[in-house]
C-alpha cells in the first residue's frame, strides 16, 4: 500500500506542472479592485461526477457565507462577485480551470477546491501563480507544502493514524471493541492514506484485518466485494468510502441479506447514506451537524438553519449541515478575516497574517501554526446513524445529549 500511495504521490507533483518548480517566479500583477467594484474570488467543487453529492453540499455553504457577506457590506466595501466552475470530479479538470480562473476570469483570490487529487491539482497553480491558497479537505497534508497553503480542516497533521485511534477508541468505549477488521477502500489518495492508518493501528491493537480490498474511484458494481465481507463477517466493516460508494455498497450487501454489526464511512455524502434502510447504526467522522452541541454557538446556529433552507430547496434528502458543509463554510472567514484585519487583498500580505494569527469559526478558534499549516490535533469526532438521523457519539464532551454509540 505504500508504495501506491508513493506512486500517486509523485505522479501528483509531476501533474501539476511547473507551479512546484518554479515557484520562485512572480505571478500577474496585482490590484485592488477600484471603488465600486467587486473582489472576484474564484473556486471549482465537483458539481458533477462522483462526488456530486458532497460537492453540492460544499456549494450550498460557500453560497450562504458570501450572500451573508455581501449583506453585510462585503469585504472592504466591495462585494463578492463569487465565480464557481464544476471541476467533474477530476483533478486535470481543476487544473485548468484555475489557470483559467486566474489568467482568463482574473479573480483576485480563489479558494480550494474539494477533495485531496483536486485540491493538490488546483495548489500547484496557485503556487505558479503566489496565490494564497485556503482549502478544507486535504487529507494528506505532507504533500501540501507551498508555503502560502492554509488547511481549514481539522483533523490534523497525521490524520491516518490519529483518526483511525479515535474511531476505535469510540468501539472499545462500549467494553465490546471490535476484533476483526474487514478494510475496503477506493483507490483515492487521502482515502488510501487513511486506509493504510486504520490497518496499522488496527494491527498495532491486537485486532485481525480478515480482508484489505481496494476499488477503482467511480466504482457502481461493489458485488464482488459486498460477497468477500459476507464471507468473512467482521466485527468492524471499514469503508474508505467517497460520496456514495457506502449506499452502493450497503446495496450490494442487501441483496445479499447481509447486514454489517458495525459499519464505519471514511467520506460519505451524509445525506443519502442517512436515509438508506440499511445504513442504521453506521458511523463516520464529523466536526459539526445540526444538533447540539454545534448549534449552542450561535453562528453554527443561524448556519444549520439556513443550509436547511437552502438544501431543503435544493432536493437534498437529508437536509442537515454536516461536517463537510462545516468545513467548507470554515475557509470563508478563515479568507475574509485575514483581509479584514489586513485591509487588503494582496496575497503575500494575507498569507503572512494568517501565518501569525488565528480566526473564529463556528467550529471555534483556528490557527495555521501546525505541520504543513494543519490543526494542531485531530479534532475528529464520530456520528452515528440512530433512526435516520445522525446524531454524534464520541467523545463523550461533544457527543448529542442523550446519545451514546450503538453497538452489538
Amino acid at each position: 500500500m505504500a508504495n501506491k500511495l508513493d506512486l500517486w504521490s509523485r505522479r501528483s507533483v509531476l501533474a501539476t506542472g511547473a507551479g512546484l518548480l518554479i515557484a520562485g517566479l512572480p505571478g500577474r500583477a496585482r490590484t485592488e479592485p477600484a471603488a465600486g467594484q467587486p473582489v472576484k474570488i474564484g473556486q471549482t467543487l465537483s458539481l458533477t461526477g462522483p462526488l456530486a453529492q458532497t460537492g453540492l453540499v460544499h456549494r450550498i455553504a460557500s453560497e450562504i457565507f458570501v450572500d451573508k457577506i455581501n449583506a453585510s457590506g462585503g469585504l472592504l466595501g466591495h462585494q463578492v462577485q463569487y465565480t464557481l466552475l464544476d471541476d467533474q470530479s477530476k483533478p486535470d479538470v481543476a487544473r485548468t480551470l484555475y489557470e483559467r480562473l486566474i489568467t482568463s476570469d482574473k479573480v483576485d483570490l480563489v479558494l480550494g477546491p474539494y477533495a485531496t487529487a483536486a485540491i493538490l491539482a488546483a495548489m500547484g497553480v496557485a503556487q505558479r501563480y503566489r496565490k494564497v491558497f485556503i482549502e478544507n479537505t486535504m487529507g494528506i497534508p505532507e504533500l501540501a507544502t507551498y508555503e502560502w497553503h492554509f488547511a481549514a480542516v481539522l483533523a490534523g497533521a497525521e490524520p491516518g493514524r490519529t483518526g483511525a485511534e479515535i474511531e476505535l477508541d469510540c468501539y472499545a468505549s462500549t467494553g465490546r471493541p471490535p476484533k476483526t477488521v474487514f478494510i475496503a477502500v477506493t483507490k483515492f489518495p487521502s482515502a488510501i492514506a487513511q486506509a493504510k492508518g486504520m490497518n496499522d493501528v488496527a494491527v498495532a491493537r491486537g485486532l485481525k484485518v480478515v480482508e484489505y480490498v481496494d476499488y477503482d474511484f467511480g466504482t457502481r458494481d461493489f458485488g464482488a466485494i459486498a460477497a468477500r465481507v459476507k464471507d468473512a463477517n467482521p466485527d468492524l466493516l471499514w469503508v474508505g468510502a467517497l460520496g456514495v460508494d457506502g449506499n452502493l455498497l450497503l446495496d450490494s450487501l442487501s441483496r445479499l441479506d447481509y447486514k454489517p454489526r458495525r459499519h464505519f464511512y471514511l467520506y460519505p455524502s451524509s445525506a443519502p447514506l442517512a436515509v438508506h434502510p440499511a445504513a442504521e447504526s453506521a458511523t463516520s467522522g464529523t466536526y459539526f451537524e445540526d444538533i447540539e452541541p454545534y448549534i449552542s454557538n450561535p453562528d453554527g446556529a443561524e448556519f444549520a438553519r439556513e443550509f436547511r433552507v437552502r438544501a431543503e430547496k435544493a432536493g437534498l434528502p437529508y437536509p442537515h449541515a454536516d461536517g463537510q458543509a462545516a468545513l467548507e463554510y470554515r475557509g470563508w472567514p478563515s479568507l475574509a478575516t485575514a483581509i479584514n484585519a489586513t485591509k487588503s487583498f494582496d496575497d503575500a500580505k494575507l498569507a503572512n497574517w494568517l501565518d501569525n494569527n488565528e480566526v473564529d469559526t463556528i467550529t471555534g478558534h483556528r490557527d495555521f501554526k501546525g505541520k504543513w499549516h494543519q490543526n494542531s490535533r485531530d479534532m475528529t469526532q464520530i456520528r452515528q446513524i440512530q433512526g435516520g438521523k445522525w446524531v454524534t457519539v464520541w467523545p463523550p464532551d461533544r457527543a448529542t445529549p442523550g446519545s451514546k454509540l450503538v453497538a452489538p
